[in-house]
């Protein structure tokens, strides 16, 4: 470091009548002896002291978290499912017993929302996490830092004097832990998520923590700045000089940067900036504004680039692999010349109107690649419109090579932005437009599910494109006598049947052995089972009588020959605005029917009815009873959260 910049750092330091300079790791250099008053010299001794315990600490943070991730990597390895679906699942004994009662247990307590007025809808176990974090943060911020005040006179000025106390070490000790989280922070947000890598958790498992981490993040930076700010313009004498001085530095005038980029981002990130902007114009500033913070912060302390680089290193990689995904996916010899490029792929487009919440839009397209997992999604961004923009989708079908090709169906509702950009080139008559994919993403919902297992399937309006695909490879294996599945889909109007009429009468044919029960519930549909008759593409189906049917109504007992006596459950207002399925009833319903075996739902729709069933699972479950072998209590819930971002 030039000696300009360590005098600069180095405050009260008398550098030229040291013997050596004594390094800290993360600090100025240290001058040795100390030639001041006693009090200053002993102000540094805590200083120093304070700044090297909190190196410390933070290297006990990361220890701790590599800790708890090498655990989890090795439990993870030990506790792969060995299951094959052909074979008969064992009753629970010995260390599987212990294990699944313990899950149970969990489940029971926290998985239900937690203080939904400041943490939304987020089940108590990530809060829980987040405040063990918190807690263990709020010890490392106070410890190991010697308490005191200390009177010292100013050189060559009688009668004026510095007051010297613990506020300055604290200080740098949040600003410290601020900078060591910074990595963390980026890790959690990241789409290629070495987290997930090591968890085998969804890399949108972790967008609570790194929302809420950088709120901490933001609490420490500011704290160090409010602290220096106190010492170097009230407690330091004489003033004004000796604040003009201090806030002229050049780390000073970084640093003051990087706390009003800090302060815009975290502005942008509350609900409300987010309403503000639109979420693509915050994710696009989010982005900008993290990188130019880093480089900042780099400015204002560079002796703890050691957490920076890191950082930096994260973003570029997590941005790096995406591209590759997406080359991985697209680039393919061209037909005519042989060479490699790159190319988007054309999907054709079929319109389902409602000019009350917005046309529903159905995409179809191929591609040559590997499958992906059940319970996985692509981004998906559409050129026609803008390239600068994609957003999540989950593939209704099932992914299954045919004639070296894969396909791809996606069903999204068009309510503005790019979604409404597709439905306007739909109402003006385009058949198809090119997608670029990025993906997949996301973990398998289907490698821990026994044979035994009994599944219900709920879900809401589109949300369907989540669970359905489960469904239809069920269909494709041989059944299980031991196994229940219900499906229950909320949606506007029986005529929303057509979005998936090919898949729906597929499982039309395998319900019986599948042992498979489909229960529809049109919510704004009062009166009359039937709605408006849109006249849509027909798709390729073998069942040509099925088709007549579908094309003549839209009736849901007409399309899948499907259940209608769906409970309802009335709330405030107008019937047709308020009325949905009896959750409720209808998984303690399907409980009591089921003889043996867990449970699993699985399920994607609103935040308000993934709340609804975190609450009912809840109560489903018992961890006694699943110890005394009654595994029927033993309810999980799976779910798409990327709804809830």
């Amino acid at each position: 470091m030039p000696f300009s910049e360590l005098h600069a750092r180095a405050h009260i330091q008398n550098l030229s009548a040291a013997t050596t300079l004594e390094p800290h790791w993360g600090y100025a250099d240290r001058a040795v002896p100390c030639t001041n008053d006693a009090g200053s010299c002993a102000y540094l001794d805590v200083v120093y002291s304070a700044h090297d315990r909190g190196m410390l600490y933070t290297g006990i943070i990361w220890s701790t978290l590599g800790g708890i991730l090498f655990l989890w990597a090795i439990w993870r390895h030990f506790n792969e499912p060995t299951i094959s679906p052909s074979l008969t699942v064992p009753r629970l004994a010995g260390f599987r017993k212990l294990r699944v009662s313990l899950a149970v247990f969990i489940r029971t307590y926290l998985l239900p929302d937690a203080l939904r007025t400041i943490f939304g809808r987020t089940t108590r176990l990530q809060v829980l996490v987040l405040a063990a974090l918190a807690g263990y943060l709020l010890i490392f911020s106070f410890v190991g830092i010697g308490y005191n005040t200390w009177i010292t006179p100013v050189s060559g000025m009688d009668g004026v004097y510095n007051t010297r106390s613990s506020i300055g070490p604290w200080s740098d000790r949040v600003g410290v832990l601020a900078y060591a989280l910074t990595p963390l922070s980026v890790m959690l947000s990241s789409r290629e998520s070495f987290l997930s890598l090591i968890t085998g958790l969804p890399y949108q498992t972790f967008n609570f923590l790194h929302r809420w981490l950088g709120y901490i993040i933001f609490v420490q930076s500011s704290l160090h700045t409010i602290g220096w700010c106190i010492v170097e313009f009230r407690l330091y004498q004489p003033q004004p000089s000796v604040g003009i001085e201090f806030v002229t530095q050049t780390y000073i005038v970084w640093g003051i940067v990087a706390m009003i980029l800090l302060l815009l981002i975290f502005v942008l990130s509350t609900p409300w900036g987010i309403r503000l902007t639109g979420y693509e114009a915050f994710r696009k500033l989010h982005y900008v504004l993290a990188i130019v913070y880093i480089g900042a912060c780099w400015g204002h302390w560079e002796q703890l680039k050691c957490f920076l680089l890191p950082s930096l290193i994260f973003w570029f990689l997590d941005r790096g692999a995406r591209f590759i995904r997406t080359a991985m996916l697209h680039y393919h010899p061209s037909e005519t010349s042989g060479i490699l490029g790159f190319k988007s792929i054309d999907s054709a487009i079929t319109r389902f109107p409602d000019e009350e919440h917005g046309d529903v839009i159905r995409l179809d397209m191929e591609n040559v690649q590997e499958t992906w997992n059940i319970g996985q999604h692509y981004y998906l961004c559409f050129p026609q419109c803008s390239v600068w923009q994609s957003h999540p989708f989950t593939p209704l079908n099932a992914p299954e090579v045919v004639k070296g090709v894969v396909k791809h169906s996606y069903i999204l509702r068009a309510k503005k932005g790019e979604t409404k950009k597709i439905a306007d080139l739909a109402s003006k008559g385009t058949l198809a437009t090119p997608v670029i994919l990025t993906g997949a993403y996301g973990e398998s919902i289907t490698k821990e599910l026994a044979p035994n297992t009994n599944i219900i399937c709920v879900a809401g309006g589109t949300g369907i494109t989540y669970v359905l695909p489960l469904l239809l490879r069920l269909a494709q294996q041989p059944s299980s006598s031991d196994r229940r599945i219900d499906l229950v889909w909320a949606i506007r109007h029986t005529s929303n049947v057509q979005w998936i009429r090919q898949e729906l009468g597929i499982l039309r044919k395998a319900r019986k052995a599948m042992n498979l029960k489909i229960r529809i519930f049109a919510t704004r549909d009062i009166s009359s089972p039937s709605t408006s008759k849109e006249s849509i593409v027909p798709a390729k189906n073998d069942d040509e009588k099925f088709m007549q049917a579908s094309e003549q109504s839209s009736s849901a007992a007409d399309l899948c020959d499907c259940d209608l006596d769906v409970p309802v459950k009335l709330g405030g207002g107008s019937a047709d605005s308020s009325r949905h399925p009896d959750l409720q009833r209808l998984i303690t319903d399907f409980l009591d029917n089921a003889v043996t075996g867990p449970t699993t739902v699985f399920a994607s729709g609103p935040g308000g009815m993934l709340s609804d069933l975190r609450d009912i699972v809840a109560t489903c479950n018992s961890a006694s009873k699943v110890w005394s072998g009654q595994e029927r209590f033993d309810v999980s819930l799976v779910y798409d959260d990327r709804l809830e971002w």
